[in-house]
This record gives structure tokens, sequence and C-alpha cells, in this order.
């Protein structure tokens, strides 16, 4: 008989609650945290997260709780889905825990905003030694919840421990891959949520398809680029974390940062695009600190730069892809 494994989800927004389904359906011992006991009580009682991801029921074998103690010790797995932004916050509330026999499993796809750490890098900073995954690749919540066909990937630096969440998880719509490139995997899910925002702004600006495939191959290349430069595996960007991950958020009609592109290239203000979300689109503080990387590490990342101009310096996009088209010839494919 296959391992049954006792999961701690911490984080009820749409991804959070799907990876909660996704463990439930394997027939885990789940349990599902919220930040606010509020909303949790209200998750018991519909059975369904109306504000992240409507229309899917909750069964009622998912244990709800905003008990942080409680939540802790339920799980041998635990799984932080937390935006990247908000991510330290939590930890620090996990610092007195004893996670020792735990695993720890990072499911965040952005890059900390004022220190430029990725989320392997902020766990290690507050809790220490821990037994560290970080799973990513193609997956939208609304469609995993649905039990659609999905592939994803996790890494370790420790193949038992990628193993172990591999076999929690893993079911016949829900395949997971293993790999050792927690920097690439974890470059691969931040970078390309930027590539998101300017394939939006294609879209938004009506220029068509050569465009758009355009700025996806070389965006891919600048995602590449970055990551060798900080020690990843250029190999990763070509995999589900990476290339895989690039197309589902450049195409699909759930993608946060997708629509925050296309409304920027209709006219409108980030702020006004932002407070209308109720969700995180986490490429826009990404594309700050990668912004800030790329200067660090000596990598001209022309999209990336245009993109964080268009974001926080109010530059026009038609002027941006003018920019962008108007820039010294060059070979195609430069060293990584």
């Amino acid at each position: 008989m296959p391992k049954k494994f006792k999961v701690s989800v911490l984080g009820d927004g749409g991804w959070g609650t799907a990876l909660a389904l996704v463990s439930a359906r394997k027939g885990n011992e789940t349990l599902l945290w919220s930040a606010f006991p509020d909303y949790a009580e209200v998750l018991e009682r519909k059975r369904e997260n109306i504000k992240f991801l409507p229309g899917i029921q909750i069964p009622t074998s998912i244990v709800i709780s905003s008990d942080l103690t409680e939540s802790v010790n339920f799980g041998e797995i635990l799984i932080l889905a937390v935006p990247s932004q908000y991510l330290r916050n939590i930890l620090f509330k996990l610092r007195n825990f004893d996670l020792s026999k735990k695993i720890v499993v990072s499911v965040a796809k952005g890059i900390e905003a004022k220190t430029l750490a990725r989320p392997s890098e902020i766990i290690h900073s507050v809790l220490g030694r821990v037994n560290f995954v970080v799973l990513s690749g193609p997956s939208h919540a609304e469609e995993v919840a649905r039990n659609i066909p999905t592939l994803v990937v996790v890494a370790s630096k420790d193949a038992k421990h990628a193993e172990a969440v591999q076999e929690a998880l893993r079911d016949s719509r829900f395949r997971i891959y293993i790999q050792t490139d927690v920097i690439g995997v974890e470059l691969g899910g931040a970078l390309k949520n930027i590539i998101a925002i300017g394939a939006g702004l294609c879209d938004g600006l009506r220029l068509g398809s050569n465009t758009k495939a355009a700025l996806l191959a070389r965006g891919l290349l600048e995602m590449t680029q970055l990551g060798v430069r900080m020690g990843a595996n250029p190999n990763t960007f070509f995999g589900l974390s990476g290339l895989g991950d690039l197309v589902t958020t450049c195409i699909s009609e759930y993608g946060r940062n997708l629509r925050v592109g296309r409304e920027l290239g209709q006219g409108k203000k980030l702020k006004e695009i932002l407070a209308e979300m109720q969700q995180v689109a986490e490429g826009v503080e990404t594309t700050r600190s990668a912004y800030q990387l790329a200067q660090k590490y000596g990598v001209t990342a022309a999209i990336i730069r245009e993109i964080y101009k268009m974001l926080f310096e109010d530059k026009d996009p038609k002027q941006a892809l003018e920019d962008l088209m108007s820039r010294e010839a060059h070979e195609e494919l430069k060293q990584y």
C-alpha cells in the first residue's frame, strides 16, 4: 500500500487550496491553514474558497484551521503557500517550532523586494537548516483544482525529501518530476511572471502573435542568462519550471501578471490595476528585484529593463517597444 502522509498547507489562497485538494485526493490527512479566523470560519461553513477559488468544493476530509500551532504540529509536510513578499512574516512565526523532522515545501514564485532573496534563501535565513523542497511548474490553481492534467517539478539538494513530496502528492492528474537545481527552479517560477506582464502588454496593444512569440523567446533567453549568472543550470529553464511555466503564464485566462500587462497596454495605471485585484500579481515586485539583480550580475536583460521602466517610471509602452526594436543589432545567441 502507498504510504499516506500528514500534510499542512499554510496559506488559504487559490494555490494553497488547490494543493490541499491534491493532497486530500491522494488520501493524505490534510489541513488548510488560514491566517484569518473569520475567513477560516467561512471556509469551514461554505466548504468553498469563495474569494480565491470559487466554484470548487472543499471536502470535509480537509481540516480547516486558523490555529498556527495546531497546523504546524499536524503535518509532517508543511507547504508554504504564501506570496514571496509575505513569506518572511510567516517564517518568523515558525521559528519557535521544532521543524527538524518535517519537510518544508515552498511554492512561492517571486523574489523578495528589499533583500533580492529567493524563497529558499529567505527560509534558510529565518529558520536555519530545514529539510527544504521547492515545487514549481505550469500549474494554475483553477485547473489543478478541477483535476486537469498538470505536470510540475520538485527540487531539493536532498533527493529523499524531494522523493517524499513526490510520493505524497503525485497521482494520475498531478505528475511530479524531481531534480536538484533549486536556484533554477525558483528563478524560473519567478522571472516568467515578468515576461507574462510583457505578453499582456502585447495583447493590450494588439501587437499580434509575431511580437508575442518573439517576446517569449527573447524573454526565456534573459531568464536563462540571469539564472546562469546566479548559479542555475541553463537546462532548467527549458523544463517545466522555465519554458513550461512561461508558456502557461503567457497564454492562460487565469494569469494575473498577464492581466496586469493587458490593462497597462490599454492605458490603465498600475495602482489602479492592482487596487482592483484580490490576488497578488507576483511579477510586479519581481520586476523590481530582477532589474536590480540584472544590474548586480552584469546582465543586459533589455526586456526586464523596459518592463521595469513601464511599471515604476511610467514609461509609455509604445516607446518601450520602439526602444527594444531599435536596439543595436547583434547575434541572436550570446554566452550565458
